[in-house]
């Protein structure tokens, strides 16, 4: 009696444990990952392709949620829509998006890009003030882009400076100091989203009061003059830009012989390194 007494409480663990494997093999079955998406609300659902899941019982994904609550969409179809209006999303608000899966079937999200930030600035103006401070007023903005401030020099664009956007779809102010170039200048600014297509504003002219930059190269050929503090760059024969910046001389003793050019203020000249 003893001993049947002994071998029961064994058996019931044997069981225990063996219901305890089969729980959590199953839910390992069930529930075999989750798909996350990040990033801004746009204005725009998301819309999910749902396959079977593999046992041919019910459709693949079993939950989602936004920002961490459970989503009320009928998710139990072959393709369903994530609707933001349920969660009263400010456009640029920030989402996560999970999407809760079965084992050996993968929902597949048909339109991730709507979360991905965008450009949609409009300009509003753009001027140049006191000579050298660029302002400009935008509206519209859904997301939080950069800025990149160029100017037109020596026949072609060129980035001289970069602001934060704030993203707001309201009135936004911004201004960066720039280096004009003697005579006329040109100015605008732009953004480049996910789709790597630019979104330009307005082009800014104005004359600028700055006198013409000239150079003087010493004896040695080591260092390259500016009457005035200038942007410029450096580049050798092959057209590959060896020295850039802004300032009111060039150390070129480092460079290997050759012939270079180079453009400052909005001028283009050349040189000879002959050791």
């Amino acid at each position: 009696m003893a001993l049947l007494l002994w071998k029961s409480p064994k058996g019931l663990m044997r069981k225990i444990i063996l219901i305890i494997a089969v729980f959590f093999s199953f839910a390992a079955s069930t529930f075999a990952g989750e798909i996350v998406l990040d990033g801004n609300y746009q204005g725009k659902n998301l819309y999910v392709q749902n396959p079977f899941a593999s046992s041919g019982v019910g459709f693949c994904a079993f939950e989602v949620t936004v920002n961490g609550e459970v989503t009320t969409d009928e998710i139990n179809s072959s393709a369903f829509e994530i609707d933001f209006d349920n969660f009263q999303l400010a456009i640029g608000a920030p989402v996560v998006v999970k999407i809760k899966h079965k084992d050996n079937c993968k929902p597949k999200v048909l339109n991730p890009e709507v979360l991905k930030p965008r450009s949609t600035f409009k300009t509003v103006s753009i001027k140049v003030e006191n000579g050298n401070m660029l302002k400009w007023t935008t509206q519209e903005e859904m997301s939080k882009l950069p800025y990149t401030i160029e100017q037109y020099r020596w026949n072609k664009w060129v980035k001289v400076g970069e602001v934060e956007g704030k993203g707001t779809m309201g009135s936004n102010d911004y201004e960066y100091k720039i280096t004009p170039h003697s005579g006329t200048n040109k100015l605008r600014v732009k953004q480049v989203d996910f789709s790597k297509d630019p979104r330009y504003s307005n082009e800014v002219q104005y004359k600028a009061d700055t006198p013409e930059v000239t150079f003087t190269l010493d004896k040695t050929i080591t260092k390259l003059e500016f009457s005035q503090e200038t942007m410029y760059e450096v580049y050798n024969e092959f057209g590959n830009v060896v020295k850039k910046g802004v300032g009111s001389e060039v150390d070129i003793s480092n460079l290997d012989k050759g012939v270079y050019y180079f453009n400052y203020d909005n001028k283009t000249d050349q040189f000879v390194k002959k050791k």
